[in-house]
């Protein structure tokens, strides 16, 4: 049986922020695009501001009609990066593996460690004050015995949590949650199993396997097993990553306001994903196929950049450069390259004399 922990930066856009200009602790900050345009997405959201009923990826323009007072700003994103970094070297100290998952999540394979280190759970209170008296960061902590429980672990008590899911307890643990608390359930799955009268996750344990392996093939099987306390118990080796994009694929259309929307979700989801990993682009992609299926690329190379407005406004202008016939569009796809990670600097932590 693995020992797996999953530790999650409490809203660490925001923690960031909070530490570069303290005015920030209290109010409600949003991370994202600039309301005056009315484009973009939220990136992240204080806990403050969330009692407005804002929370990542909302519209900008959604979240500044709920919540018009909060301060609103694009983000310092090399600085995120920054910091990811020197949690990941802290973590370093103690971890013999340890898998980076996004900008602000990491996997650490403890197993055989409880010798070395003893209890548990003082240990993961132990690399939570370790983190926060160094890097003033808050951070949650799952333990289960594979990463699909460590990481509903970590999200059950924010902000600061630890969870620790015994080993054989990993059923019954999730037996109460909603079906949306699995990892890879989205809206269309969960409104089909809502329509199924499956709300919590034991619906889905007193169902056999087999009725979601005919149902939804081998998702369903891999869906049946988390929900039975599953997972994966290996960390990933990490692979550089040379893009970053997104498609989508129509029945016919025509309207150029239709396909205008969708490339706008799309830079969207690629820019929020640029985030995620702290990263900016220098080349924006875009890809168009006609029905007859005659596919067109186009690049252009730019300042480096994260801004959803930026990049859509430039593969809005190629796709439109791109679309010179009158023949109905299939698919259209952006993506974004040739990164810029912040992480070529030198490591220059010196841990006890941080002031940032």
């Amino acid at each position: 049986m693995r020992t797996i922990f999953h530790l999650d930066l409490d809203a660490y856009f925001i923690s960031v922020e909070r530490i570069l200009d303290p005015s920030l602790k209290g109010k409600p900050v949003i991370v994202g695009g600039d309301p005056k345009y009315g484009r973009g997405v939220v990136a992240a959201c204080s806990y403050e501001a969330r009692e407005y009923g804002l929370h990542s990826a909302m519209p900008i323009r959604t979240a500044y009609r709920l919540c018009p007072h909060g301060v609103y700003i694009h983000g310092s994103h090399g600085e995120y990066s920054y910091f990811s970094k020197a949690v990941k070297s802290i973590l370093k100290q103690y971890a013999p593996v340890i898998q980076k998952a996004s900008i602000d999540e990491f996997y650490m394979d403890f197993t055989g460690c409880q010798n070395v280190y003893g209890s548990l759970f003082a240990f993961a209170a132990f690399l939570q004050r370790e983190i926060k008296e160094k890097l003033s960061l808050p951070c949650s902590i799952g333990i289960g015995s594979n990463k699909t429980i460590a990481k509903i672990g970590s999200d059950c008590m924010k902000p600061q949590g630890i969870t620790y899911i015994m080993p054989g307890m990993e059923k019954e643990f999730l037996a109460p949650m909603p079906v949306e608390t699995i990892p890879g359930v989205g809206k269309v799955t969960l409104k089909d199993f809502h329509s199924k009268g499956i709300y919590r996750i034991c619906d889905i344990t007193n169902l056999p396997q087999d009725y979601f392996a005919a149902a939804y093939g081998k998702y369903g099987i891999d869906l049946y097993r988390k929900a039975c306390g599953g997972g994966s118990e290996y960390l990933s080796i990490e692979r550089e990553q040379k893009s970053i994009s997104h498609e989508r694929t129509f029945k016919d259309v025509t309207s150029k306001q239709y396909l205008k929307e969708k490339l706008f979700k799309l830079t969207g989801k690629v820019c929020q994903e640029l985030r995620d990993k702290g990263w900016e682009a220098s080349t924006i992609n875009i890809k168009l196929r006609y029905s007859d299926f005659k596919t067109l690329t186009c690049s252009k190379t730019i300042k480096p950049t994260d801004d959803d407005k930026i990049v859509f406004d430039i593969a809005w202008n190629m796709m439109m450069k791109a679309y010179t016939r009158r023949v109905a569009v299939r698919l259209i796809g952006v993506g974004l390259s040739r990164f810029n990670k912040f992480s070529e600097q030198e490591e220059l932590f010196e841990w006890e004399e941080i002031k940032r």
